[in-house]
């Protein structure tokens, strides 16, 4: 898969408890990357603070710009959510507002780094928990890097009102620097106005409405038992086959001789 980033707009939810969720339940190997520049949640939330240390990208981003060693450090900083199979990997997010502006001038090198991850051995694809849109710092070479772009949001008139700026945003900087390949989709939480409804107004489709679970969205945030049969780990489970199913298509298409088609539209 590559990477998968996930980003919402003011005031919509669910992306850092939908990231997990999708961690925790698909099949295939992931890391799930905090990229969050307002800070990670998953350490302190469903980890509950019981790691010894400091880890995590803040971390890696300090020894990347003294030692330059990214490729090497990388895998001493994360988290195993599945011990001992290291195939449900975590990357925490910034938890020391100091390390911010290490962080930040490192977005471009970190989103190559974590598009290589898919060719290595074993192969690992990444879900990117990119935050709000406009929060300072906004990861944007982690959006033009990845193959599927989710815009988390809520179906109720204010957060679709939100989540239209944030479409336009992402439109406007993947025109200016010529991002073919991207693939924008939305990912409803909750109830309100219908699929149907809200892809024609948005002019983006609908690729899945995960359910409103609170109990398993505050396990996820806060720490517990996860049941796999709960609402919401059912749902996003059922995420992976249809992601799947757009990058094989992309990649398909990526395939073809450029005079047998035209380039992707974002």
């Amino acid at each position: 898969m590559a990477i998968i980033a996930l980003v919402s707009a003011k005031g919509s939810p669910g992306v850092t408890t939908t990231a997990l969720a999708c961690t925790l339940s698909w099949g295939r190997r992931l890391i799930l990357a905090e990229c969050d520049p307002a800070g990670g949640a998953v350490l302190a939330g469903y980890l509950g603070g019981a790691l010894d240390g400091r880890r995590g990208i803040g971390e890696l981003a300090v020894g990347e710009l003294r030692d330059g060693n990214l490729e090497t450090a990388f895998w001493s900083q994360l988290v195993d959510l599945d011990a001992p199979h290291r195939e449900r990997l975590l990357l925490p997010g910034v938890v020391d507002p100091a390390q911010t502006g290490s962080v930040v001038p490192l977005w471009q090198r970190f989103a190559d780094f974590f598009t290589g991850l898919e060719q290595g051995d074993p192969p690992y694809d990444v879900l990117v928990d990119c935050g709000r849109l406009h929060a300072v710092g906004t990861p944007w070479p982690m959006l033009r890097a990845a193959s599927v772009v989710l815009v988390v949001t809520r179906a109720q008139l204010p957060d679709l009102s939100s989540a239209r700026a944030t479409i336009h945003a992402i439109y406007r900087d993947f025109t200016e620097h010529r991002v073919q390949p991207g693939t924008l989709q939305l990912l409803l939480v909750g109830g309100g106005h219908g699929k149907g409804e809200i892809s024609k107004a948005l002019g983006l489709p609908v690729i899945a409405r995960l359910p409103h679970d609170p109990r398993t969205a505050e396990v996820l945030s806060l720490g517990g038992t996860v049941r796999t049969g709960r609402p919401l780990l059912r749902a996003a489970r059922g995420l992976e086959a249809p992601i799947g199913a757009l990058l094989e298509r992309r990649r398909a298409r990526l395939a073809r001789p450029v005079s047998q088609g035209v380039p992707d539209a974002v």
